[in-house]
């Protein structure tokens, strides 16, 4: 594939060409890849060694976390590295790998988010048949799907962008590949390419945008001539829901719906989908949880505890 395109790296040119800026970035996303990891592990831990967080609703939060950690460890590392770098390369294989993996990882969170929405929507609209319809057995097929569609997804996105010829300029206008940078950048008309890119990425996220937001529409007129109590029950549990789509799937379909436009804005706005809203999950869902901060103080406790016993 190399030798066919004549193209061995790629050079990312990131979020700026200034070296002090490139400085404080460098220890902006590692602190925040730290965050990242350390948030969402502690989280797939304490679901995994709870038996209090045995629900269908922490059952999806545990793999939307573990998504969370393989999605940004796809593009922070680079960052990273790439802040102290003069020249940010990373080779063709590498680039394509980046593509497939920045697709699959956040096409499958998309899809365990939609899940997310069912369940709560299962649980508030429906709560006699919420056993049935919410079983460990159809949580865990739809997890499957997740995964299995993120994966179609990304090879759909990868496949016809890897088989482009690409015969320079080979500086990619963003600081992680994705498939609108590397159309721009390749030695063929591109338009069919563009439009399949945007009929996938832009389709999955919009109509899954829209299936959240009419989950949530149900779920609030369902909530009429409810208590107060209830009310503030069924927001409490949607609420941290509502807050990531917001920040996930808003930038996103945002970057995804449009044909190639203006890269260095959408370089801005991905920060927030593939940076940001995977640090922040940790904090959105347990701020506002007490059944998981309860369950991590147990841990904490349970790790100390082992801890002075072995002293």
């Amino acid at each position: 594939m190399q030798q066919h395109n004549g193209m061995k790296e790629f050079v990312l040119l990131g979020l700026s060409e200034n070296q002090g800026v490139q400085k404080i970035y460098f220890v902006v996303f590692l602190l925040f890849y730290t965050l990242t990891v350390a948030g969402n592990l502690l989280i797939v831990l304490t679901v995994m060694s709870s038996r209090d967080l045995n629900s269908p609703m922490y059952f999806l939060l545990c793999h939307l976390s573990f998504v969370d950690v393989c999605f940004s460890s796809v593009t922070a590392p680079q960052i990273i590295s790439g802040s102290l770098a003069e020249n940010n390369t990373i080779s063709f294989a590498g680039c394509i790998g980046q593509l497939f993996g920045v697709h699959f990882f956040g096409c499958t969170e998309v899809f365990i988010l939609t899940a997310m929405a069912y369940d709560r929507y299962v649980a508030i609209c429906r709560p006699l048949r919420y056993p049935a319809l919410m079983s460990r057995r159809r949580c865990g097929r739809m997890v499957g799907v997740s995964w299995a569609g993120g994966f179609l997804h990304a090879a759909l996105q990868t496949l016809p962008t890897a088989l482009l010829p690409f015969c320079g300029p080979n500086q990619v206008a963003h600081y992680f590949c994705d498939v609108h940078p590397l159309l721009q950048l390749a030695c063929a008309d591109t338009r069919a390419e563009g439009l399949a890119a945007v009929a996938n990425s832009g389709v999955i996220s919009l109509s899954c945008f829209l299936v959240l937001v009419t989950s949530y529409v149900v779920i609030l007129v369902s909530l009429r001539g409810r208590t107060l109590a209830g009310w503030r029950k069924a927001l409490s549990t949607c609420g941290s829901h509502v807050t990531v789509v917001i920040l996930y799937l808003g930038p996103s379909t945002f970057v995804y719906i449009r044909p190639s436009g203006d890269l260095s804005e959408d370089r801005s706005v991905a920060l927030f989908y593939t940076v940001i809203t995977p640090m922040l999950n940790p904090f959105i869902y347990t701020l506002r949880n007490r059944e998981v901060k309860g369950a991590m103080r147990k841990l904490c406790r349970r790790k100390v505890g082992s801890g002075n016993g072995k002293g």
